[in-house]
């Protein structure tokens, strides 16, 4: 094969494995593990914010219904008191009987006041866990967006670097004949990216083995129709 197809497809080489590198390296941003990690932190604090949310939403609903039957028994009192000193009941056995229900009400009165400080007690601690967990999730929704940003910065400017070096690529894939870029091709499939390499040394730069002796020798008396290919690796070898 002539020396100056050969050249033109290491170029192309280089060029490819440029491109790998690049494409590898915007797959791969440490920011984006970063953020992988900040959004299973974002999930643990979800799941944690779910389970004590039950758990506090359980005590509001009965803080909530001992304050609604503070709030009736509070009301029947008022209404009480108010027939009572309002000169519409002159009865006395009305009168006594209204007095044993206030006194009877004011007993529930503070055992209901008991139970709402109860609950309110046995509700705090949830809540600031609760607003513990919303500040937290706030800083990592911060955190997270700050890393968008920064992904989306690199990817922009990898792109541009990707899209230079596909134009150099596509300008350096024209001497290269239609058969040994179809060889070239499976072979970088096959071969982890890399199709061609050159020798130096007496080895194959591509699987970094030392060639036979033979095959160096073959590699020197070749003709120009010829692609030589490493006995090790199968890679396209460019002397």
């Amino acid at each position: 094969m002539a020396g100056a197809a050969l050249e033109a497809l290491m170029t192309l080489q280089d060029h490819d494995t440029t491109l790998d590198q690049l494409r590898h390296r915007r797959d791969h941003l440490p920011e984006r593990e970063q953020l992988a990690e900040a959004e299973r932190q974002l999930a643990d604090i979800d799941r944690t914010g779910a389970a004590l949310g039950a758990q506090r939403d359980v005590v509001a609903q009965r803080q909530s219904e001992v304050e609604a039957q503070l709030a009736a028994t509070e009301g029947r009192i008022a209404e009480l008191d108010k027939r009572m000193y309002s000169g519409t009941v002159t009865a006395s056995k009305d009168l006594q009987a209204m007095a044993e229900e206030v006194t009877h009400l004011k007993g529930r009165q503070s055992t209901l006041e008991d139970g709402v400080l109860e609950a309110m007690a046995e509700r705090e601690p949830f809540d600031s866990e609760l607003e513990a967990l919303a500040a937290q999730r706030a800083e990592l929704d911060a955190r997270a967006e700050t890393l968008l940003a920064a992904i989306a910065e690199a990817e922009v400017a990898i792109d541009a670097e990707i899209e230079a070096e596909m134009a150099a690529r596509s300008s350096s894939s024209a001497p290269v004949p239609e058969a040994l870029m179809a060889q070239y091709e499976r072979l970088r499939q096959r071969l982890g990216g890399v199709g061609a390499a050159r020798v130096e040394h007496g080895r194959c730069m591509g699987c970094h083995l030392d060639l036979s002796a033979t095959e160096i020798d073959r590699l020197k008396h070749q003709g120009d129709d010829v692609v030589a290919t490493c006995e090790q690796c199968g890679r396209i070898l460019v002397p």
